[in-house]
């Protein structure tokens, strides 16, 4: 569960975040428009202080709707500043006037709504880019100077060289993963069907995690293998890494990545000396491809190197840090990497994650 550093070789800052909840800002960057007709009505608001489905119980409740009839497109916690957007399938007032929507969800719910538009569909979950963060670090014990500049040494390596796409402990708990492992093999029964999916996933999770690390220990983050599946910057198409020689260029230029397994009965393997990896992880495991097929598990896979661009500067209280995520990818991941507060996991050495 101890996952390494991409940037081993370099001293973190130190200090923390979410002293307060402004320091911690995230604006979710949406996959597509709404077109501005249609029975459901997509909400762009900014909340403090309370998580995402309960902004969306509450907006069930407050149309006298099922839950069904509220959609998002990803989770946020309620220890941030975060803008996110709802869909609230509304057929009967289309034609009706969306500011009275406005002022009375602004009046309702502690929330600042930002604008309302009409859609055809409701928003389903993944359907964004990412999300843009604004993190305030604080409680530095050492100079601000000095922070940023080990803030940028950190920046300029994960910016070129990259860093393991691992899921983040709020998803890979330990816990989580233990009863997760014990859900699959039977060992503990769990009625609810969200957490029991929350279980499970949780530990495939894990697996991804355990095959990243091996990955960047074994000195093969920084390199195709042959037989990865390979994802494309550009199209988000995939493909299978025959000519490492011709591909390993298009990986060092960020115009390919690699990707990791999300284990399950669909999942597309990798072969070659990249799908012994893959296999040798599941193999130890410990669950099956029947186990998994019988929770409904399907597989997939999962962008394996991030590449973040993240903007360093000082601050009144101490170190800002600004970057865009994919989705799916974790910023206390990316945090990680600069406050290095993990003391156990500190290395002695000068390498980062490619010699």
């Amino acid at each position: 569960m101890n996952l390494p550093y991409a940037t081993r070789g370099l001293p973190g800052t130190g200090g923390s975040i979410r002293e307060l909840s402004g320091d911690f800002v995230v604006e979710e960057i949406p996959a597509f428009e709404p077109s501005g007709v249609g029975e459901h009505v997509f909400v762009n608001l900014t909340k403090r202080d309370i998580n995402t489905r309960e902004v969306a119980r509450r907006l069930a409740r407050f149309f006298g709707l099922p839950m069904t009839g509220v959609g998002y497109a990803g989770l946020k916690d309620r220890s941030a500043i975060s803008t996110q957007t709802f869909s609230v399938h509304l057929p009967e007032i289309v034609s009706g006037n969306l500011n009275d929507i406005e002022y009375l969800l602004s009046a309702e719910l502690p929330v600042k709504v930002n604008w309302i538009h009409r859609h055809m569909r409701k928003l389903r979950t993944g359907q964004l880019k990412g999300n843009r963060f604004t993190i305030n670090v604080t409680g530095l014990k050492i100079g601000v100077e000095e922070a940023v500049e080990r803030a940028e040494a950190i920046s300029d390596v994960l910016g070129t060289v990259g860093m393991p796409n691992f899921y983040g402990s709020q998803r890979v708990d330990v816990v989580n993963v233990r009863n997760g492992y014990e859900v699959l093999k039977g060992l503990r029964k769990v009625r609810d069907r969200w957490l029991r999916r929350l279980l499970v996933s949780s530990y495939i999770d894990h697996l991804c995690n355990l095959y990243l690390v091996r990955r960047l220990e074994s000195n093969r983050f920084c390199c195709l293998i042959e037989g990865d599946i390979a994802k494309k910057a550009s199209t988000g198409g995939m493909f299978t890494v025959e000519d490492v020689e011709v591909e390993q260029v298009r990986y060092e230029t960020h115009e390919i990545s690699f990707t990791a397994p999300i284990y399950g009965p669909k999942m597309w393997w990798a072969s070659g000396p990249s799908g012994e990896l893959e296999r040798e992880i599941f193999e130890r495991s410990g669950v099956t491809m029947e186990e998994l097929a019988r929770l409904k598990v399907i597989g997939s896979r999962r962008l394996g190197r991030l590449l973040p661009e993240i903007d360093v500067r000082a601050v009144e209280r101490g170190l800002q840090l600004r970057f865009f995520l994919p989705k799916g990818a974790y910023a206390t991941v990316v945090l990680r990497e600069f406050l290095k507060n993990d003391a156990h996991q500190l290395v002695e050495s000068t390498s980062s994650a490619c010699p």
